[in-house]
């Protein structure tokens, strides 16, 4: 039998039917928060080992907390295996193109009503309909319909992608997950499961809201990419270089955090700068801003990022140095509050929110692609004698 879980989602079962690495994210989440999570590997990963997961593949914390099937989707007998697996979930997640979880049999059409309970949560880039729902994409291209990629990037040059972080993960899995929990909240008042349809361009879209309300009633506050108040065109809202090639970031936005910067930098005299040159009663003139960031990016190159750390150090300034993955793993602050744990020598974020009562946890790390087949299948009433028969007949692996 599968261990006890622990977190808010204990009790919760979800069957994780793959396909892209945002899916993969948020069956993550849903067992980090305590849900029993069965993922379905494809059955030719599994028989390939190609789907062996381990420290040296990045997707493998992806997987880690829940326990791996091998399953052949295309297998003619798959579709009434999964809804008898549904039957027993709370959740099912897919993330696959529109059209395919039906051809195969396993669409919401298929499972809910063999489970009016379910939650089914569908993930895609461009969403179920629209004249672009059935086009290939990735990341970069969905933050580009949603105008996310315009405003990123420095002035007078191309916008820059952010990783693959606004509409995989941010607009995608998490907007999966806070949709699959509103629902599953829902349920309890109603009986009744529902469709979950999480688009990245949708959730691209959502968190791009407070821009498009500058770009609509700005008024001149909001202009051309890299010169404004949030994406680096502001001297006091931005990241800097310092003697030795590292960087720090500054973001003393609020007048009173914008005053103690002047307070303490003035009296240096880099770059000739003084109080009057940072007077905060013109600290909004957008006129000065060009110039006031090149003067900085000239102070900040007379010392380290270490001693600029040092220095600002408890100031009240909103200030923060600018680390790489290994050295935030490293930082006093994440160690304190044990930001990273260590599974099976890896080191990753640890689960997350936090909960008083219930907290998260990570059971076990990622599993090897179809590792549990037999042990999970069995847990989800699949009978022994049956589950031979279907690795005999290659329906699961």
């Amino acid at each position: 039998m599968t261990k006890q879980r622990k977190g808010p989602l204990a009790g919760i079962r979800v069957l994780e039917i793959p396909n892209i690495g945002p899916l993969q994210h948020a069956g993550m989440i849903l067992a980090d928060l305590g849900a029993e999570v069965l993922r379905l590997e494809r059955r030719a990963h599994v028989l390939a080992g190609s789907g062996l997961q381990g420290p040296y593949n990045p997707y493998s914390l992806l997987d880690r907390g829940r326990r791996s099937a091998g399953i052949d989707l295309k297998h003619p007998r798959a579709a009434d295996l999964v809804a008898r697996l549904a039957e027993r979930a709370d959740v099912a997640i897919e993330g696959f193109r529109p059209g395919v979880a039906e051809r195969l049999g396993i669409g919401p059409e298929a499972l809910c009503p063999r489970n009016p309970r379910l939650v089914y949560g569908r993930m895609t880039g461009w969403g179920q309909d629209g004249p672009l729902a059935n086009e290939v994409g990735h990341d970069v291209n969905y933050v580009a319909l949603s105008g996310v990629l315009d405003l990123i990037g420095p002035a007078g040059g191309p916008p820059v992608p952010p990783l693959n972080l606004v509409a995989d993960f941010g607009g995608g899995s998490m907007l999966l997950v806070l949709g699959v929990l509103a629902a599953l909240v829902e349920r309890g008042t109603s009986g009744r499961g529902q469709v979950v349809d999480a688009a990245m361009v949708d959730g691209s879209s959502m968190l791009l809201s407070i821009f498009h309300v500058f770009d609509q009633f700005g008024g001149g506050l909001w202009g051309p990419r890299g010169t404004n108040l949030l994406d680096g065109g502001a001297h006091f809202y931005g990241v800097y270089e310092c003697a030795g090639g590292g960087h720090v970031s500054l973001a003393a936005y609020e007048p009173a955090f914008y005053a103690n910067f002047v307070e303490l930098v003035a009296p240096l005299g880099f770059a000739g700068l003084s109080a009057e040159d940072l007077d905060p009663a013109r600290q909004m003139d957008r006129d000065r801003w060009p110039e006031l960031r090149a003067r900085l990016a000239d102070m900040f190159r007379t010392r380290t990022r270490e001693e600029w750390v040092a220095f600002f150090a408890g100031r009240e300034i909103c200030f923060a140095p600018v680390l790489s993955p290994a050295e935030a793993r490293r930082h006093a602050h994440n160690v304190a509050r044990r930001t990273f744990v260590t599974v099976d020598g890896v080191e990753q974020p640890a689960p997350a929110p936090r909960f008083s009562r219930t907290p998260g946890e990570i059971p076990n790390a990622a599993r090897p692609a179809g590792a549990d087949t037999r042990e999970a299948f069995a847990d989800w009433g699949i009978a022994g004698e049956e589950i031979e028969g279907l690795l005999a007949d290659g329906v699961i692996a």
